[in-house]
């Protein structure tokens, strides 16, 4: 099995996800006793977000859901989540505690009861949970012909009790105790959508779907009064506390209107305070804020301190609320991610704090007085030592010839709309910019037009400064430009099949190259000159700028090729793709090493300047998710997939740290253990320390330079020891009476017998026992006496010292142990080289060893050759 298939990707993993906030359900507010303090819970997705109200700094984030959140409610320990017709239970905003199963069609409302939950499906069935033992308290069933619930709330005081909004605009009140009936109230021509508490006991504000807002006493069934918004059904409502009788009512065009209810009329107007529809509005208590929701992923702290009646904005947390079509890393430390988004915006969003997002704002454009807001398509930006004097961002606009500049610094749009004056005359043209490049020291800009036009503008002046080719640089659609790191060369792509390469300064073309097929989008990594091209019949190009030839090509990919990112170091190429695949290709190999599924294709990447994170944004997606980069942190093991690789999915990461399942992401890699010998051609050293034999040869130097100056001084109490045998490896000696019946009284055997251990198997010729791993244990003062020991005036033997060198010609031989053979032949022949020049048979067996030990390094010196060329000519010759 292939490495990577069980997690999917070996070398990224999901880390967490950037600019999620809000959907379109209705936020819960909750207040911390022990805290005092109010938490804004939202739902994302499949999990849930719990942030505090002080500073709207994220406090939580649940564990993620097989499914997406359906309905959201809370009390005061947990939060409830719908999802289908399972409703779970949350502690601490985290885990699970509780579920509750029973339901046959998807839950829509929830609402939190003591120590109930009571919540409704779609099939009109209604049941009261017991919340600690999960068990069914009591269900209730409406007749959805004649009254199909569609709110549902607690009215103050009333014990027990449950009032009922039906999407026919009738209410019932039930006791839910005794599962009793208690009142029908006749109720409105247009169904309910929203029931509220209002700051009067008796009395329940009402929104109803024909945009109408009724003021209603439930004791007496009247309505005390009555309001209507023009702006649709009401999708929220909400009262201030604070000793001010004003109603905030909540529209799906995102507009809030403010109602005073003392005068009975409209106080203020909070127009376009969400693009989408408002979700969820709530006053807190006894405070003048309002906190809002919606579905264009925002959440809004609105505060009432100002004349008039309307509401300021305290502080946010804003998101796309389209999806974003185009991220780049800004800056140099990997920090900062510009979004570019469908809904027109400009993001930065920060990878360390939340509080350093922030948004450079609309794309706008005006036309006779009107604005129009502009949708962003893709966009270039440069971070260099100047950006703080003039913009650093250029953006291109869907359908629109114009290109807009941003500056960082600021924070906004820039001060030029840059414009070719070509197509003054014939408006008409269906001319707009496709592809954009700023230079490296953020003086020009390079922009390639639909007609094949390629214009180059200085970016503090905005003015124009030349085009490429005479009349046009491409016959078709510009598909990508890029210039260089050092402003010489400029290289295009065109729908035309060909990547030119210009002179940056005099517009000159240098050399035409035909690609065959239509490229659909490029990707230039200065500082390794290589650039990435990928074309329409999904395969990929790789050209290098310095020898201006094809160097790569690679294939695989089964759908439309949408963004590229190159590593930090450019040996590797990350493309995504509408096959929803992101694949990884290392360019010095030539091979794919990594490759993972995602649940929904990937529109764009980047990979930060200090290769920790691969950022990237996905279809139909509002955030941007981040991968991080394993290389760094831990080792892996990359290996060429198979051209029949099938990946495996990966789920998107949530917005905490990297889920539990990818903490260990190397356990399936076989673990390698390395056998003694790689190959009979190679030599093996043997791994033991330089101290115990590099200094050999020198040990006499050695024993005199550590001389003690005063023999040692014997303590006059030693403490108790166990008596040990002196060597490297520290052994217990045997006790006096283990073995005193197997030696005779008389004489001591032991006495007598002088011979080592390494002796004896020299002696007895018994290589196959391993005289060398005697030696191996040895310190360099035991293998110096050893072998002084073999010599006859050291009651040696002139057979013994043959032994020694046919163990070393053994070693030789084998190729194993290559340095200690050296040592050890080499303190041999220092001991007794004039023996051995007097005996012949020592002769013969050392012109054996001499001739071994010639052929062992005449191949070494082949090996090193051999590597040598090889490494010279990967360094100099011409891919």
């Amino acid at each position: 099995m292939p490495v990577g298939s069980k997690k999917g990707s070996v070398i990224f993993s999901g880390f967490r996800a950037l600019g999620l906030y809000s959907n379109h359900l209705s936020h819960v507010v909750r207040y911390h006793k022990k805290h005092r303090e109010f938490y804004i819970v939202t739902a994302v997705g499949n999990c849930f977000h719990t942030y505090n109200v002080k500073k709207l700094g994220i406090v939580a984030v649940s564990n993620a859901l097989p499914e997406d959140i359906s309905c959201l409610a809370a009390d005061r320990m947990l939060v409830y989540v719908a999802i289908g017709g399972k409703v779970s239970a949350f502690a601490r905003n985290k885990e699970v505690v509780h579920m509750y199963t029973g339901h046959g069609a998807d839950v829509h409302l929830l609402l939190p009861f003591g120590d109930h939950i009571i919540s409704v499906d779609r099939d009109n069935a209604v049941i009261v949970w017991d919340v600690e033992s999960e068990e069914e308290y009591l269900q209730i069933t409406f007749d959805k012909v004649s009254f199909e619930v569609s709110a549902v709330m607690h009215p103050s005081t009333y014990l027990n009790k449950i009032l009922f909004g039906s999407s026919q605009g009738g209410l019932q009140l039930w006791n839910v105790k005794s599962n009793k009936l208690l009142y029908t109230f006749t109720g409105w021509p247009s169904g309910v959508t929203v029931l509220q508490q209002t700051p009067a006991v008796d009395v329940v504000g009402v929104g109803l779907s024909s945009g109408q807002i009724i003021i209603h006493n439930i004791k007496f069934d009247e309505s005390l009064m009555k309001f209507q918004q023009d702006w649709g059904p009401v999708t929220s409502l909400s009262f201030r506390t604070d000793g001010h009788p004003v109603m905030a009512v909540g529209s799906p065009i995102g507009h809030i209107g403010l109602w005073d209810l003392e005068e009975k009329k409209l106080v203020c107007q909070m127009r376009d305070a969400h693009n989408t529809a408002i979700a969820g509005l709530t006053f807190l208590h006894g405070e003048p804020l309002l906190i809002t929701n919606g579905a264009d992923n925002g959440i809004r702290v609105w505060i009432f301190d100002t004349a008039g009646g309307g509401g300021r904005l305290l502080r946010s947390r804003l998101g796309h609320s389209a999806p974003p079509t185009k991220v780049r890393h800004h800056g140099l430390n990997g920090h900062h991610i510009l979004s570019a988004g469908q809904d027109g915006t400009l993001q930065s969003f920060s990878t360390v704090h939340e509080r350093f997002n922030r948004s450079l704002g609309h794309g706008t454009i005006t036309f006779f007085l009107l604005s129009e807001k502009l949708l962003l398509w893709t966009m270039s930006c440069q971070f260099d030592a100047r950006q703080s004097d003039w913009d650093s961002i250029v953006a291109c606009h869907r359908g629109y010839l114009m290109t807009t500049t941003w500056n960082y610094q600021k924070g906004s749009m820039g001060a030029h709309k840059l414009e070719p004056k070509r197509f003054n005359k014939n408006r008409a043209l269906s001319v707009h910019a496709t592809a954009v490049d700023i230079t490296s020291c953020g003086n020009f800009v390079v922009i390639g037009l639909s007609s094949g036009h390629i214009d180059v503008y200085n970016m503090q002046s905005g003015m124009h400064r030349g085009q490429y080719g005479e009349d046009k640089a491409h016959s078709g659609a510009v598909r990508g430009v890029s210039v260089d790191g050092l402003n010489q060369l400029t290289v295009s792509a065109g729908a035309d099949k060909l990547v030119n390469i210009w002179k940056f300064k005099s517009r000159k073309l240098v050399l035409s190259i035909d690609l065959g097929t239509s490229p659909a989008t490029t990707h230039l990594h200065r500082d390794s000159g290589m650039f990435a091209i990928a074309l329409d019949d999904f395969t990929l190009n790789v050209l290098d700028m310095e020898t201006k030839r094809i160097v790569r090509k690679f294939s695989g990919h089964r759908g439309q090729v949408n963004d590229m990112a190159f590593s930090p170091d450019g040996r590797w190429l990350i493309t995504a793709a509408m096959d929803c695949t992101i694949r990884t290709w290392d360019l010095p190999s030539g091979c794919l090493v990594d490759c993972f599924l995602v649940d929904f294709a990937a529109v764009s990447l980047t990979m930060s300047p200090t290769g920790d994170f691969l950022a990237s944004s996905h279809v139909d997606n509002l955030g941007i998710y981040l991968w991080s980069n394993n290389t760094l942190c831990s080792m892996v093991s990359l290996r060429p997939l198979p051209a029949d690789y099938e990946p495996t999915g990966i789920m998107l990461p949530g917005t905490c740290s990297s889920q539990e399942g990818d903490a260990d992401l190397n356990t399936e890699m076989i673990e390698y253990e390395s056998p003694e010998q790689l190959d009979e051609q190679l030599v093996t050293l043997s791994l033991l320390a330089d101290s115990r034999w590099k200094n050999l040869l020198h040990l006499d130097i050695i024993k005199k330079r550590n001389k003690p100056k005063e023999p040692p001084k014997v303590p006059k109490a030693a403490p108790f020891f166990m008596p040990t045998i002196p060597g490297l490896i520290p052994q217990f000696a045997p006790s006096e009476g283990s073995n005193q019946g197997e030696q005779s009284k008389i004489v001591n055997f032991g006495v007598l017998a002088q011979k080592s251990h390494f002796y004896q198997q020299l002696e007895s010729a018994m290589l196959n026992n391993d005289p060398v791993g005697l030696l191996k244990e040895m310190g360099p003062s035991g293998i110096d006496a050893e072998l002084r020991g073999l010599a006859p005036d050291m009651g040696g033997d002139v057979s013994v010292l043959q032994g020694f060198l046919k163990m070393v010609a053994s070693m030789l031989d084998s190729k194993r142990d290559f340095d200690l053979a050296q040592a050890y032949l080499a303190l041999f022949l220092k001991l007794h080289l004039r023996l051995i020049s007097q005996e012949p048979g020592l002769m013969e067996e050392a012109s054996k060893v001499s001739e071994k030990l010639e052929e062992t390094w005449t191949s070494m010196q082949t090996l090193f050759n051999q590597s040598l060329c090889l490494l010279s000519y990967t360094k100099s010759a011409l891919l």
